[in-house]
């Protein structure tokens, strides 16, 4: 295992800036995850960490030791790539030890970590198959072996699932996270799927256009975004936003926005007349009679044990998650609530968090 550090790191492409100035420390055995839409760099610096990319400026460290200008194969990282980079004409067994056998490691000790990784990902009947013969999730599997053997202080994966049906990614991510649990080794996993982060990281690192925009537990990520667009990254459905302003009621600031009104949290740091976003989580606005938050349905999507409904408020569409028992028909009248604690305010000039007492 071992402790994965950037420090100010920079990647050009000539006048293409492509990484500014990333530091964050992946600690020894966690499961950090990057994540970002296509083109945020999160790629580039997971290969950048592997030795695949150069580094403009900056230092890459693992455990104390600067990387820049090690050789890939001496940093002690494995990679599983995005589309399982499997020898075609070699059987499973041939992929799993093709590095082993590369650096001459004796047979006996060879046939020890292949059928070692075999019984850890269930691939022991296929050792004798060749790729063509497995599906997508075995060859996954078998990527990750070829990895697993090397047994390397870092795992790093390239949007590893990005091939498989939905139904192969949730029982590949529970598969790669308990294999985590098992093995404990440091892991960066790149990925623009946040319902994989969420499901599968100790800490997120969310990218955005070259930098990190936030990091910190998936909680953390949810619970309290220091922006926006953290706000409306992580979730889904994706966070509702009002566009309002703060104004005083009977002396008593609230926000008002598409002629609602809504109480504010305890302590927030605002004054009237300040224009801002108010954000509401799908999953924490409930059906009721009372509620604050009224409009009229225009559709409700069942989703299994639950339903989104599409509620209209003014020129704005409102997505509110509640169980399939509620009957509601479009065209109703719906009134919701949130609880104050919930609401999430950000500033509308730099879409940055405002914090409370």
């Amino acid at each position: 295992m071992a402790i994965v550090e950037y420090r100010n790191l920079v990647k050009n492409y000539g006048a293409v800036k492509i990484l500014r100035d990333v530091s964050h420390a992946t600690r020894d055995g966690e499961f950090t995850v990057l994540l970002g839409p296509s083109g945020c760099g999160k790629t580039t610096l997971l290969r950048m960490t592997a030795g695949l990319e150069t580094i403009s400026d900056g230092d890459l460290m693992i455990d104390g030791a600067r990387m820049n200008d090690v050789h890939p194969r001496d940093r002690d990282i494995a990679m599983v790539f995005q589309n399982y980079a499997l020898y075609p004409t070699m059987k499973v067994w041939d992929n799993i030890a093709f590095s082993l056998d590369v650096k001459r490691v004796p047979a006996p000790e060879v046939k020890r970590r292949v059928e070692a990784a075999a019984a850890i990902l269930n691939l022991t009947d296929y050792l004798h198959r060749y790729p063509r013969e497995l599906s997508g999730g075995q060859r996954q599997r078998v990527a990750m072996g070829r990895a697993m053997v090397r047994e390397a202080k870092v795992f790093l994966f390239d949007e590893p699932l990005s091939n498989l049906d939905a139904k192969l990614r949730a029982h590949m991510r529970v598969e790669i996270r308990q294999l985590h649990e098992r093995l404990g080794t440091t892991t960066i996993y790149v990925t623009h799927d946040q319902i994989e982060a969420m499901t599968m990281a100790d800490r997120i690192v969310l990218m955005r256009e070259g930098r990190i925009e936030q990091s910190g537990t998936p909680d953390e990520l949810y619970d309290r975004p220091r922006s926006r667009y953290v706000a409306d990254f992580i979730g889904s459905p994706a966070m509702n936003f009002l566009e309002g302003r703060i104004v005083a009621d009977a002396g008593v600031p609230v926000f008002e926005a598409e002629g609602l009104r809504l109480t504010l949290p305890p302590g927030l740091a605002v004054r009237p007349g300040q224009e801002v976003s108010c954000g509401m989580r799908p999953s924490e606005l409930t059906p009721d009679p009372a509620g604050e938050v009224a409009g009229r349905l225009t559709l409700a999507e069942k989703t299994g044990a639950d339903q989104n409904l599409h509620i209209a408020i003014g020129a704005v569409d409102v997505v509110a998650t509640v169980p399939r028992g509620v009957a509601v028909t479009p065209g109703d009248a719906v009134r919701l609530r949130i609880p104050p604690e919930r609401l999430h305010f950000f500033d509308r000039d730099g879409g940055q968090r405002i914090g409370g007492a």
